[in-house]
């Protein structure tokens, strides 16, 4: 470190108590500050962690403070899917308050339940489930309390804005707060509190608005991108030049001398730069990224050859077992098999991953966008060689999400650089090329399909064979599976394979096949893969909607009628009857102009999705244009209407983007996707309308919806495309190149 290195003496709880003001906006020390027994401010008085209460504990999930106001706490994370206004609404709503009185405290280790990660979907049905319980049980015992302090019958009690009184009588009355004098509702989650009759709710299904949307509309202060944290320096990240490279040289005496650099620091093939300011650690990063040397990994495959190289593997487990699946096709009056290849994908975040970090007293702070705060803890434990009881990680909204992406490596990249300068925050930001070449890629998928039909045009037998890499590869103990200790003097190994069921996610037909064979065959790809929204969801689903529109064709039906045909869901039947009535389907006859539909239910236990895509193709320009998309959504019980159509809406358009323009390339050294020129994104000029129309069912329980969008809206702009141009587009991204030169 340089002599010149003065920055004022910072120590945690004067760290902590210097930052109360700032953090409250972005509520990463949620809540504490409004405590009635925190009076100072000070932010270091945390709460117990209600996950080492247990998750049966009432007070692991609903806390009503002396100052009137209520808590929730969820070990899930927000990342722009409206979670915190939602689970905040059923809370609200079966403890029988105004909004205005609750909060929530989001995905924080030393404060929250262990939910692992947010994704798949559910965190509505998991967190959401154990919420409302709590608050009903809550209730429950606030009533059982009230019984005894007004001497009236439970079921003579109604409660307003959490005030309870005597039917009747207002004047017989007393709040949740002063029937607890400031003690906390202890005991256990029975499970027997009745829950509120959906018709009797005044907060659930209505759109309430979300505040962080208020506050990304006024420039507020909402991404872990954003804090700014006293004594806070800088630092940047030296990435190899591809997967594999050994370092074997800095300019770090040179570097070392430069304008408002603190240190240097290198560990094996890990390098870094920390500085005073952002710009001071770019321009030390510039510098080490010109004069470092290294020596090359091992050569990646031709790309050209990926999809051929994966259909090699002849190895497979069998989703769904059929002895009799060739016997059937074979004798079946019409046979048909089609090839279906999705390249890799990037989750393309808006904001390169940002994480900061904070080493003092023996203890780490980590803040983090990343989806798992206890498993990211985990593995930053063995990768430190920490107790994790040392480690807290505390979970901050990122700008861009989507699934498994930088922010793990970034929370890594923070707390080595955090243990090398005691005493002050670090920040790191990933630099837009270090998001597109290092985060783990949504996997490159093949299927091959077969199917037969009798004589009246009915599916008899369906055939799916699926390659794809793993689809997560998501920190949770092995530090191997972060990037920078893959990278370190004394390497950890990087675990292998990973999550595979994500392969044949939706592969499975929830129409009524009387045969069907799903086998799965894992490959272990080039590039690195992780969880992609949906995993391969949107690539299964995107084959089989396409397949069954093949298979209209060939038994000369209209693929609506087809497919009601062979579907007996009635939720399933009613949003593709929502998303035809939407689109016009009985109109859909113009030139050059055509109208797909898509349907699945999201893992076949989630939300109902179908979508219809209306497209125009001009011939003399080779130009294709996505006009419009309408879809039809059933998540059982709406909790907040706009927070689902917003949800919808984005997925249906991330899913057009990939459909249409995206794809990772990369040549026989790196990855050469490095920057919105080289991977393309749906622009907004290019967005198409959008509308989504939701099928409230309050009497059922609330389904998983973030992730339904994304294998229909894929299928239905396929399916569209074909009735433009006569074209069957079986590999993605559907270009206008591929039309012109498609023979099919």
């Amino acid at each position: 470190m340089k002599d010149s290195f003065q920055l004022p003496p910072v120590n945690r709880r004067s760290f902590l108590k210097q930052s109360g003001q700032l953090l409250i906006g972005f509520s990463l020390f949620p809540m504490v500050m409004c405590s009635p027994d925190n009076k100072d401010g000070d932010q270091t008085k945390v709460e117990e962690q209600p996950g080492r209460a247990g998750a049966d504990d009432i007070d692991s999930w609903i806390r009503l403070r002396e100052n009137g106001t209520v808590t929730v706490i969820t070990g899930k994370q927000e990342l722009g899917q409206g979670i915190r206004t939602a689970l905040m609404q059923m809370a609200a709503e079966e403890l029988d308050v105004r909004m205005d009185r609750v909060s929530i405290i989001t995905a924080d280790t030393r404060q929250t339940p262990d939910e692992r990660y947010t994704a798949g979907s559910r965190s509505i049905e998991s967190s959401g489930r154990a919420i409302r319980q709590a608050a009903a049980e809550a209730r429950m015992r606030l009533l059982q309390l009230a019984e005894e302090k007004l001497n009236v019958k439970a079921d003579q009690l109604v409660v307003r804005d959490g005030v309870v009184q005597a039917k009747g009588n207002s004047q017989q009355s007393i709040s949740y707060w002063e029937l607890l004098s400031g003690k906390k509702i202890s005991g256990k989650i029975s499970g027997n509190a009745p829950l509120k009759n959906p018709a009797d709710y005044q907060l659930v299904g209505q759109p309430l608005p979300r505040q962080e949307i208020i506050q990304m509309a006024t420039g507020g202060e909402v991404f872990v991108h954003n804090m700014r944290l006293p004594g806070m320096v800088h630092a940047r990240v030296l990435r190899p030049p591809g997967y594999g490279a050994t370092l074997q040289a800095i300019p770090e005496q040179r570097v070392s001398k430069m304008p408002g650099v603190l240190r240097v620091v290198r560990n094996g093939s890990f390098a870094a730069v920390i500085a005073s300011k952002e710009y001071q650690a770019i321009q030390a990063l510039e510098a080490l990224k010109a004069e470092a040397t290294w020596e090359s990994g091992p050569a990646l495959p031709p790309q050209e050859e990926l999809f051929q190289a994966m259909q090699k593997v002849r190895e497979g487990q069998a989703v769904e077992e059929s002895d009799s699946i060739q016997d059937t096709l074979q004798t079946a009056a019409l046979q048909h098999e089609a090839t279906y290849t999705r390249p890799y994908h990037m989750h393309a975040s808006m904001g390169p991953s940002c994480a900061l970090a904070l080493w003092e007293e023996n203890r780490l702070t980590i803040w983090t966008h990343s989806q798992g705060v206890y498993p990211l803890r985990n593995s930053i434990a063995d990768m430190l060689q920490l107790d994790k009881e040392q480690i807290d990680v505390i979970g901050v909204p990122g700008a861009g999400c989507y699934g498994h992406n930088g922010a793990d490596d970034v929370a890594a990249d923070a707390a080595l650089l955090a243990r090398s300068l005691s005493g002050y925050p670090v920040r790191v930001q990933w630099m837009r090329e270090d998001e597109h070449s290092w985060e783990p890629y949504g996997s490159a998928m093949v299927l091959q399909l077969r199917a037969g039909l009798d004589k009246q045009g009915k599916i008899v037998g369906w055939d799916t064979q699926i390659w794809s890499d793993s689809h997560s590869t998501r920190p949770g103990g092995e530090a191997g599976h972060l990037l920078a200790a893959q990278y370190l003097e004394d390497p950890f190994e990087k675990p292998s394979g990973g999550y595979s069921g994500g392969n044949h996610r939706n592969a499975s037909p929830l129409y009524d096949f009387p045969d069907v064979r799903i086998v799965s065959h894992p490959f272990t790809g080039p590039l690195r893969t992780s969880a992609l929204r949906a995993l391969g969801a949107y690539a299964n689903i995107f084959a089989l909607e396409s397949f069954m529109d093949e298979m209209a064709v060939l038994a000369k039906q209209d693929p609506l009628t087809f497919r009601m045909k062979h579907l007996r869901d009635e939720r399933g039947q009613a949003v593709l009857e929502a998303a035809a009535k939407g689109i016009g389907w009985d109109m859909r006859s113009k030139t050059d102009h055509g109208l797909g539909i898509a349907f699945a239910q999201y893992k076949n236990e989630a939300a109902y999705f179908a979508v219809a895509a209306e497209v125009a193709y001009d011939r003399k320009a080779q130009e294709l244009q996505l006009i419009r998309l309408v879809g039809a959504i059933d998540a059982g019980q709406t909790i907040n209407p706009d927070g689902l159509k917003n949800q919808t809406e984005g997925g249906m358009i991330q899913s057009a983007s990939w459909t249409l323009l995206e794809q990772v390339t990369y040549d026989n050294s790196r990855v050469t996707s490095r920057n919105w020129d080289t991977y393309p994104i749906l622009r907004f000029r290019q967005v198409p309308e959008v509308e989504v129309l939701v099928l409230d069912r309050p009497e059922l329980p609330p389904l998983g919806a973030g992730e339904t969008a994304q294998g229909p809206t894929a299928a239905a702009i396929a399916n569209a495309i074909y009735r433009a141009t006569g074209k069957r587009m079986r590999d993605l991204p559907i270009t206008p190149d591929k039309i012109l030169n498609n023979k099919s």
